[in-house]
């Protein structure tokens, strides 16, 4: 299908794409970044904007800088970038792990972190790392600049805590300590590659104790969620294959009550099973690199 007709806008910088969001308040308007959550929209329908603004161009959203004890990514930083940080494999696997997961090469080469998660979709690889990474995302808007944690981001299905005159300008991970390493690993629809099912998890550990344990899912449920039942059962524990096991047969309950999805590739409840399996392959992995 062909995309609707629109308004076309091309932003020099952040504060002239939150101007041209103010003065068409009102209006149905989109940002462009990368265009692979976007463009597929628009060609089906499912976006009819009146307005396009395009940020592509906006160099000062592009980069990945380490700040000591945390990283900060710019939101038009293309996947492969991330992909390929040999800093951030060190510092936050699991944000690294959860780009390289996406898509194919041309997709990683031209797709934007900041894009992919602002469009929040349930299926997609990054806000389960995020939320494992506990990420803060930062925004911009006509009141300023604004920090949001990972964990009040994501609200439901392709919604977020942005507001409508706001930019995602860039997601911030913390530093894991020494004792601390993170993975993520899916199960990929076998036609679109986007995740069934996809757990991310960030552990720290003293010794062979886990000291602190952030899991999160993403593609069985209306957005990525943490599995805080499965954390609570690791602390304290060491990550043996006992303890992994029975800590994801938790997973379950920590999806009781959810927005479940379920599709012709795989029902609700073989999404639940799969949360099961897939936590378990996600901190067997995370104890394998500790």
């Amino acid at each position: 299908m062909y995309p609707p007709e629109f308004e076309y806008e091309r932003a020099g910088s952040v504060d002239e794409a939150i101007e041209l969001l103010e003065a068409n308040a009102g209006r149905d308007v989109e940002l462009l970044a990368g265009g692979h959550s976007l463009l597929p929209t628009l060609k089906s329908g499912l976006a009819t904007p009146d307005l396009l603004i395009d940020i592509g161009g906006i160099g000062e959203l592009r980069g990945i800088e380490s700040n000591g004890d945390s990283t900060a990514v710019g939101a038009l930083t293309p996947y492969a970038d991330v992909e390929s940080d040999d800093h951030l494999w060190e510092v936050s696997a699991v944000t690294a792990e959860a780009a390289s997961h996406i898509g194919d090469r041309q997709v990683r080469n031209a797709g934007t972190i900041g894009g992919n998660i602002a469009h929040a979709d349930p299926a997609s690889d990054m806000p389960a790392g995020v939320l494992a990474a506990d990420a803060t995302v930062h925004a911009r808007g006509p009141g300023g600049d604004r920090a949001i944690a990972a964990d009040d981001f994501f609200e439901g299905m392709y919604g977020t805590a942005l507001e409508e005159d706001e930019i995602l300008t860039a997601i911030e991970v913390p530093h894991l300590a020494a004792g601390g390493a993170g993975a993520y690993v899916k199960k990929p629809s076998p036609s679109s590659g986007y995740a069934i099912v996809g757990v991310a998890a960030a552990v720290e550990t003293s010794g062979d104790t886990v000291e602190s344990a952030r899991v999160a899912v993403n593609g069985a449920v209306d957005h990525a969620v943490r599995l805080t039942g499965v954390e609570d059962a690791l602390v304290g524990e060491s990550l043996t294959e006992s303890v992994i096991e029975d800590a994801s047969s938790l997973a379950a309950d920590d999806l009781d009550g959810a927005n479940l999805m379920g599709d012709a590739q795989a029902s609700e409840q073989f999404r639940v099973k799969l949360v099961d399996v897939y936590s378990r392959k996600a901190l067997a992995e995370v104890a394998s690199r500790l």
